[in-house]
């Protein structure tokens, strides 16, 4: 297959760089030091891009200069970074990495939950600073008595419901349809977050789902309600986000994602009891080498026999969606 050319848009795990470099012609877009000469060089031999949500976006301007293009690859478990509808329109396949990191999220997030509960990353701080020879750290909020409604009811939002339920804590869900789960579904939105004390958002980005939560949503979670967003940036309207938290509309945020990633607003930076993370709920090591082994994996099976790789079971190494 080496006589395949793949173009890689911007630095990947060595696992996929190697693996992709040994079975295919591939193409470093991010070494080339006048991209749009190169793209305008390689682009009618190019077959397949590998690229990442955290990359840059893949629209149809982009794809108009691929013409023998066949699929597109991307390193994540959305399609947010992807124009879906012009990559179906040009007859190009889109795979991205869902399963292997839901368990890492999942766990991740429940963390995440704790952390800006009990003030975690605040409580060291205190005692590297040397605040506790000076007295006790203050007391925090709590997990006990709290209801938790989660916004996406996907395979990441219920690995996350099955280890809150070890906690003993109420557990309801909003989505587009009720599912045959033991936990309280909620038509709307507003309904979830009037009946909920912290709202976990794990939904998908894109345009569907933009600023999902508004200020509405946060004024229906109340003042000792606590906003936990591990979905994406855009999810959240940003400023309506940052009004709530200075204005007590809401008690606190855990968030791991931003609308403009990786500037974070001073505004979020300056607020104290906030817990703010890089988007790192995938980013072990070993998720992240199974999410860049499954997406060698779906570029090396569709080149090898041209079948979509939707279906395909996972004891196969492939559990890509197709668009």
């Amino acid at each position: 297959m080496h006589t395949i050319d793949v173009l890689m848009t911007a630095p990947l795990l060595p696992i996929v760089v190697e693996q992709l470099e040994s079975a295919f012609t591939l193409h470093r877009l991010w070494e080339q030091p006048d991209p749009q000469a190169f793209i305008a060089e390689v682009g009618p031999r190019i077959r397949g891009v590998a690229t990442s949500t955290y990359h840059g976006r893949i629209d149809d301007a982009f794809l108009a200069h691929f013409p023998a293009l066949e699929i597109v690859a991307s390193f994540g478990v959305g399609y947010d970074n992807v124009d879906v509808a012009a990559a179906a329109a040009r007859g190009v396949m889109v795979t991205n990495t869902p399963g292997v990191l839901d368990a890492e999220v999942a766990d991740f997030t429940v963390g995440l939950l704790l952390a800006t509960l009990r003030q975690l990353p605040q409580a060291e701080r205190f005692l590297r600073d040397g605040q506790w020879l000076k007295g006790a750290f203050p007391l925090s909020p709590t997990l006990r008595g709290r209801r938790i409604g989660i916004v996406g009811l996907g395979n990441i939002g219920k690995a996350v419901a099955r280890r809150l339920q070890g906690f003993d804590v109420p557990i309801a869900y909003h989505g587009r349809h009720r599912q045959d789960v033991p936990f309280d579904y909620y038509p709307t939105l507003i309904g979830l977050a009037e009946a909920s004390d912290i709202l976990v958002v794990i939904v998908p980005g894109g345009a569907g789902t933009r600023h999902l939560i508004d200020h509405e949503v946060l004024a229906a979670l109340g003042a000792d309600g606590v906003l936990i967003n591990v979905a994406r940036g855009s999810v959240v309207d940003e400023a309506a986000l940052i009004e709530s938290l200075q204005a007590g509309t809401i008690l606190s945020a855990g968030l791991d994602v931003y609308a403009d990633e990786p500037r974070v607003p001073q505004a979020l930076l300056d607020l104290p009891h906030v817990v703010l993370l890089p988007h790192v709920g995938s980013g072990s090591v070993r998720t992240r080498d199974a999410m860049g082994q499954l997406l060698v994996d779906n570029v090396v099976q569709w080149f090898r026999d041209g079948t979509p790789v939707t279906g395909v079971p996972e004891t196969a190494g492939l559990v890509g969606r197709s668009v």
